[in-house]
């Protein structure tokens, strides 16, 4: 690797990490954004939402970032396509950084009501239009830097920054709890880590601005082969369009969900339905990215040598197969009462089923009031496992082992139900049996060692789907359209199929009852993606990625393209 290949890695990567840095810092603060910017208060100055309600609006808040990625992939992916790649990226960082900024100064809930969480959605709004057209600009710049027959490790690096950039937000965050405390991170801590962000936007402008552009597009620029109308060039004619449809199905939502999987519905299932404390979910997490993040490059290499297909498609097929042995094993470990609660006690909402919500609402105005509803979301929030029993014209009553009924509508339900709970065998909130560190580095007890390697193996699950897939998107598609071409495919997947994936999720086990029932989202959609890429995905590692009007097989870099 050359020096000046080095310097475009480094600049490329290191950016993209304070970008995906900025995005996920959302994500990890779910619980504190929702306390804080979804809980308006009523006209007797008491919540509107319940706690499991307001978790689901900010996990749509969440998702509402990913699903405007692809308007940004169009819109980002045709100006990088038409005036370069290079100061395409420099914009997107530019909206990311201040976007994120703003959040850190945003008034709640508390101050000026309803608004608080508009805005908050348009901010985030704005991040998922950035980051449309991060990616695509980052992996394309990299990759047409790259010698040939080494694209899958070069890209590899970006790959790796996703990661990083969550492992870079976790640890401001720990840090930031550890000095200021919890409840003073609740009240105000929270916004430090938002706040940062801009001096890591002075950083990354500062480094963008040192870059040259792609050769690639310089080339192309000079022989006058660029395309004049990028997106229509790329979606309009079914030649091109063809390929970013099966690239979609046939590799990037298998490897959304699974990467999705992996890092943030793990973080969700620990946090919220396993109940352990933030910081040794944090912790935990962070270790995992940290031993298993080599993954990224070590793939992005060995598809040099064996295929980008056989690895992408391999790691759908090995997390679909695994993924509820290692979400059972995860749960008898963090916490073994829960867990023991789950498989032994049972427990069932007896209701006319007609009169039940499905407690999914993006809007935000709607209220769930049905005794149904109440009983569904109460056991939710305890995560209790429990079935329904549609008896038509009955009010929703909970029944636990065979036990006396307990109303729904009774005014001393969520006590009685609490009581009951906590005497058939539920851990109560003094559960001494959950997994908790009490430092950074508490991590050779059972407990913690056992989790951080179920965790490990999920992540090495993400650098299989993550490590090789820039490099076979980017092969897959010419140079006059390519930043088009691959972005808008891939925020697709990872912004629709994997962004929504925590809400959807949630939203499935609160509807059945059961805690695991919200991975079968992610097993049918990888499982899907393994046949589609079989049978119509080509194989491109072997690719010359330097023609104007396509991509070839296989053929010399050609000397003016050279870095």
């Amino acid at each position: 690797m050359t020096r000046e290949e080095r310097k475009v890695i480094t600049a490329s990567s290191l950016g993209t990490v304070f970008e995906w840095y900025d995005f996920y810092l959302f994500g990890s603060l779910a619980a504190v954004i929702g306390a804080n910017f979804f809980n308006p208060l009523d006209a007797n100055g008491q919540p509107m939402f319940n706690e499991a309600t307001r978790n689901i609006f900010a996990l749509l808040a969440f998702a509402a970032g990913f699903l405007v990625r692809p308007f940004g992939a169009l819109v980002f992916g045709r100006l990088g396509d038409l005036v370069g790649r290079k100061y395409t990226f420099l914009v997107t960082i530019l909206i990311m950084g201040a976007s994120t900024f703003v959040v850190g100064i945003l008034p709640t809930s508390a101050d000026i009501g309803i608004a608080a969480a508009v805005i908050l959605i348009i901010l985030r709004m704005l991040q998922g239009l950035a980051l449309g057209g991060e990616y695509g600009g980052a992996a394309t710049y990299v990759a047409e830097h790259a010698p040939h027959g080494r694209r899958g490790f070069y890209t590899s690096f970006i790959q790796i920054t996703a990661t990083a950039g969550l492992f870079l937000s976790l640890l401001v965050i720990l840090f930031t709890q550890l000095a200021v405390g919890p409840d003073n991170f609740r009240a105000w801590g929270w916004r430090i880590p938002f706040l940062v962000s801009i001096v890591l936007l002075g950083i990354s402008v500062w480094i963008r601005m040192q870059m040259e552009e792609s050769p690639a597009f310089k080339k192309m620029k000079a022989e006058g082969t660029h395309s004049k109308a990028p997106i229509s060039e790329a979606f309009g004619q079914w030649k091109n369009a063809k390929i970013a449809i099966f690239a979609l199905l046939g590799l990037v939502a298998g490897q959304a969900v699974v990467w999705y999987t992996g890092q943030f519905y793990a973080l969700f299932f620990l946090g919220n339905v396993l109940k352990v404390d933030p910081f040794t979910t944090n912790m935990l997490i962070a270790w995992s990215l940290l031993l298993g993040s080599g993954g990224f490059v070590f793939f992005g290499w060995l598809s040099d040598r064996i295929g980008r297909k056989p690895i992408i498609l391999g790691g759908c097929l090995l997390a679909a197969l695994t993924y509820f042995p290692l979400f059972k094993l995860m749960s008898a470990e963090a916490n073994p009462a829960l867990h023991k609660a789950h498989s032994e006690i049972s427990v069932q909402v007896v209701t006319d089923k007609s009169t039940c919500s499905f407690q999914f609402n993006p809007t935000g105005t709607a209220r769930f009031t049905q005794p149904c509803d109440i009983a569904k979301a109460a056991l939710a929030r305890a995560s209790v496992n429990y079935s329904v029993v549609d008896r038509p014209g009955a009010t929703a009553a909970v029944v636990i082992q065979n036990g006396t009924p307990i109303p729904a509508d009774s005014r001393t339900f969520a006590a009685d139900l609490g009581r009951a709970l906590t005497a058939a065998g539920y851990p109560s909130a003094q559960n001494t049996s959950v997994v908790k560190m009490a430092t950074p580095v508490d991590i050779f007890r059972e407990q913690p060692a056992v989790l951080i390697g179920i965790l490990t193996v999920l992540v090495i699950y993400v650098t299989m789907v993550y490590g090789p897939i820039a490099a076979a998107l980017v092969e897959l598609f010419p140079t006059r359209i390519r930043y088009t071409s691959m972005s808008l495919p891939y925020h697709i997947g990872n912004g629709w199929f994997g962004g929504l994936l925590p809400a959807t999720s949630f939203a499935m086990i609160a509807q059945t009852g059961d805690v695991y029932f919200g991975l079968w989202y992610p097993i049918c959609i990888a499982l899907a993606t393994v046949v589609i890429g079989l049978f119509f995905v080509p194989e491109t590692k072997d690719r010359d990625i330097f023609a104007a009007d396509g991509p070839e097989t296989p053929q010399a870099r050609p000397a003016s393209a050279s870095v």
